[in-house]
């Protein structure tokens, strides 16, 4: 497994790692532990040293999961969490210190780690990150012990530009794939400037970039791919990342004629995503083993060629750009 620096944390972690949302089963089943387990385990068998998990994934489970799981191994594994989500209305007023502290007691409790390795604000609403008090506060928990760094997870490039202003903010999580590139642009060039490490989330766009999906897929009702796609619950550019879904099927017909005859075209868009130098680790979830074995068979692939490249972004231009590059 090739490594890459995280930013300015120094960490050497696994460039192509592994992220929760999903990894007890598919969205809106049931929690698994056994398959959560199963899946864990088999990335770290595989080289994984960094797993992103959040205190909402699950309802805790997952980092309950993951904290079982890291301390069981004697690998040096990089966790990283986040905060924000449980608060409800999701408005800024709720984002206090108490609430915010609270929350990473209750991840350290969860996990049984001693300390975060990295805790990540969870896509928090635009004005927090006008809030330097906010800010100051995980300066004082890593004072404390309680984390090593302090990252933000972004739903807009402005969000992410705003937030490295802050010299505590050592990562950007941010959805970055064939379908949705702006991050590229000014944001990738600022993150390196400010050694700040980019951890590319939603990198097959729910599932869409695989190719496995038809007009007949179906998802079930408590899927986000089901109840969000006009933004619904949450954020919609989180739901194959804001690009419609009849319209994504049609690019990805054309997709597939770039890479006649391959089947699975996952981890092609990953290959895509870790061209770009600026991008410390990619977090594709799992919620099965079969997925993580995709997902990690990148490095046997034969690296893409100009014409493929040319032919991905040639997509993005002519059918998904004017209706996601300036939302995000």
């Amino acid at each position: 497994m090739q490594k890459r620096t995280l930013g300015k944390t120094n960490f050497e972690v696994s460039e192509i790692s592994l992220g929760t949302w999903q990894v007890g089963g598919k969205w809106g089943d049931p929690f698994s532990n056994k398959i959560a387990e199963g899946i864990l385990h088999a990335a770290i068998d595989a080289g994984v040293n960094f797993i992103d998990t959040a205190d909402v994934y699950s309802a805790g489970l997952s980092e309950e999961a993951v904290g079982r799981v890291v301390k069981s191994r004697p690998e040096r594994i990089y966790v990283a969490t986040k905060c924000g989500r449980q608060i409800t209305p999701h408005l800024s007023e709720g984002y206090t210190e108490k609430a915010l502290r609270g929350y990473v007691e209750d991840s350290l409790r969860r996990t049984g780690l001693e300390r975060l390795d990295l805790i990540q604000l969870h896509c928090p609403p635009t004005e927090v990150y006008y809030r330097p008090e906010i800010f100051g506060l995980f300066e004082r928990l890593r004072e404390e012990g309680k984390i090593q760094h302090l990252g933000i997870s972004v739903e807009k490039v402005e969000e992410a530009l705003k937030g490295m202003q802050y010299d505590n903010v050592t990562t950007v999580q941010v959805i970055f794939n064939v379908f949705r590139q702006r991050p590229s642009e000014l944001l990738f060039q600022e993150a390196k400037q400010r050694n700040v490490g980019i951890i590319v989330r939603v990198p097959l766009a729910s599932g869409l970039l695989t190719g496995k999906f038809t007009t007949d897929s179906t998802f079930s009702k408590d899927d986000h791919r089901h109840f969000n796609r006009d933004g619904a619950g949450f954020d919609k550019g989180e739901t194959f990342s804001g690009v419609d879904y009849d319209l994504g099927l049609k690019a990805m017909a054309r997709m597939k004629r770039v890479f006649p005859g391959e089947t699975n075209l996952a981890p092609r868009a990953l290959q895509w995503i870790l061209r770009f130098p600026e991008v410390s680790c990619v977090i594709p979830g799992a919620s099965k083993i079969q997925h993580l074995n995709s997902n990690l068979s990148v490095p046997e692939l034969p690296p893409l060629t100009q014409a493929q490249v040319d032919g991905m972004n040639e997509i993005y231009e002519e059918m998904i750009k004017a209706g996601v590059h300036q939302l995000w």
